[in-house]
């Protein structure tokens, strides 16, 4: 997929809501969910519906964007047999975590802590390619490293070589987090030392962030998470770029009922002990970029009922309208 924008897995923050919302403001392609963890036993249905609930409508949001379902651990039979429920269930993709940085992913043996193993990284990647079917592909996503770059090249080859399709590379190491600046010259690295498509990934918050990106690196498809999340219409604004036509910028008042939305959804999925907690994390990330964000977040900053912050929410829609 040639410019293709792709929604990064961001694990308690990108979840089905959240996708929903930004996959209809537009310009994104496909999206991959929050990890599915995979220890020793099979998964039980109800859990993947849970987590990627579009799984009940042909694996797409509601404006018709692909999702790929993620899947995290280390063990590879296990790994392999849910991969292929996953198949079973009509996934269009299997993606596999090797980048998740997160302490206590890592101290059970999952995500970024297996860039450590680049030999269990190609028993995965192998064991999951066998027990799907062809006509689907299996993915993964990495980082640079654990605490270094040292094995950085060897485990994108032990992924291409067992039969990643694609390789996602967030341009730091696990002990880098999210500290800038991310790597890009790396990503081009990668590209060269693998015969699979690489997707560029790390601190892309503008168009252009999403110009430089490309250029550094070399990759065509890029993936979003952050930055997408701060300024949802960040897609929008790439496909503008492409067209050569000057982007159209959401406006506060545009973006409001788009929170009303998501606020709503969550309230379905979620304990209303914890939906309060959603929003101003949403609102944490638009306060990038949106002054507005953050006089509302200082104005329900403290409110734990989720029934007061929703009519704050719903009210102050109307005012501003």
């Amino acid at each position: 997929m040639k410019h293709g924008i792709i929604l990064a897995p961001m694990e308690g923050l990108v979840d089905a809501p959240l996708r929903d919302i930004l996959t209809r403001i537009g310009g994104i392609d496909r999206c991959v969910s929050e990890f599915i963890r995979v220890t020793e036993g099979p998964l039980n249905v109800g859990s993947i519906r849970r987590i990627v609930p579009e799984s009940l409508h042909g694996w797409k949001t509601a404006a018709g964007v692909p999702v790929h379902p993620q899947l995290l651990g280390s063990d590879p039979d296990w790994l392999g047999h849910n991969a292929a429920l996953l198949a079973e269930l009509g996934a269009p993709a299997v993606d596999l975590n090797f980048g998740c940085p997160a302490k206590t992913v890592n101290r059970h043996r999952g995500g970024a802590t297996l860039l450590r193993e680049p030999d269990t990284l190609h028993r995965i990647v192998a064991a999951v390619r066998a027990a799907v079917p062809a006509d689907i592909p299996v993915t993964a996503k990495m980082r640079l490293g654990y605490s270094d770059t040292s094995l950085t090249l060897e485990c994108a080859s032990a992924l291409a070589t067992a039969g990643a399709a694609e390789i996602a590379v967030h341009a730091r190491t696990k002990v880098e987090g999210y500290k800038p600046p991310a790597h890009w010259e790396w990503l081009a690295r990668v590209r060269e030392s693998v015969s699979v498509s690489v997707i560029a990934n790390g601190d892309v918050n503008d168009v252009a962030d999403y110009q430089r990106i490309r250029e550094i690196s070399g990759c065509e498809q890029v993936m979003i998470g952050r930055g997408l999340v701060a300024c949802p219409d960040l897609g929008q604004g790439i496909r503008a770029m492409h067209r050569s036509a000057p982007p159209v910028l959401m406006s506060w008042s545009d973006l409001r009922p788009w929170l009303i939305d998501f606020y709503r959804q969550v309230r379905l999925r979620t304990a209303d002990r914890h939906a309060p907690g959603r929003l101003k994390q949403w609102l944490g990330f638009l306060a990038r970029n949106y002054p507005e964000a953050q006089l509302l977040f200082d104005q329900v900053r403290r409110q734990t009922c989720a029934d007061t912050l929703q009519t704050l929410l719903e009210t102050g829609a109307r005012e501003a309208a």
